[in-house]
């Protein structure tokens, strides 16, 4: 037995690996969060569209209601003026986990930031288990819940997805899955959005 091991600890090693990666979902994140720092998963912040063109106006996907903690109603298009960073989350869900770091980091970066605003929004069926994330992982982004059907410009069911509306409440970032939010690249199209 000792020989086989001697002559196979490349393998044993890898399935352990393998199992922790299966099982554990804060083994995923770790993983998935070393993808991302790279940076290759990574959207960028489009241009504003000209006028010309035939899209669907900004009030029609920005139409939607969310309820924070205390259950005070918030609706997306009264935030016109602003910056908004939406992001959708579950706790059971790895790549949320993977990149909620970043989006803490970017949170206490821009809060307080009057021209800007963030809408984390959890999708838990079990509310206290995204609450309990939160709380075990010392963040301290807003807890927000959907007040009404999101419309699926905004949100097409797969987590995580990150939006960003500029100030006229266009859709300036659209990214579905992991991606790493502390960068300074990405600061920089921040800075960028706000200033316009």
């Amino acid at each position: 037995m000792k020989k086989w091991f001697r002559s196979n600890w490349s393998t044993v090693i890898f399935t352990i690996a393998f199992i922790i990666l299966l099982v554990s979902p804060d083994a995923k994140a770790w993983l998935m969060r070393q993808a991302a720092s790279t940076g290759l998963l990574n959207s960028k912040i489009s241009e504003p569209k000209t006028k010309n063109t035939h899209t669907v106006p900004s009030a029609s996907y920005t139409d939607f209601t969310l309820k924070d903690e205390a259950g005070t109603m918030v609706n997306v298009s009264d935030l016109k003026g602003k910056v908004v960073f939406i992001n959708f989350w579950a706790s059971w869900c790895p790549p949320c986990r993977a990149e909620f770091p970043s989006i803490q980091k970017f949170y206490e970066k821009y809060r307080s930031n009057a021209n800007m605003v963030f809408l984390t929004i959890n999708l838990d069926d079990d509310l206290t288990l995204g609450k309990s994330y939160l709380k075990e992982k010392s963040f301290t982004v807003p807890f927000l819940t959907p007040g009404s059907s999101i419309p699926k410009e905004i949100y097409d069911g797969s987590l995580p997805t990150t939006v960003v509306l500029d100030k006229n409440g266009e859709i300036r970032f659209h990214h579905t899955g992991v991606a790493d939010y502390s960068k300074d690249s990405f600061y920089d199209q921040m800075d960028q959005l706000l200033k316009e």
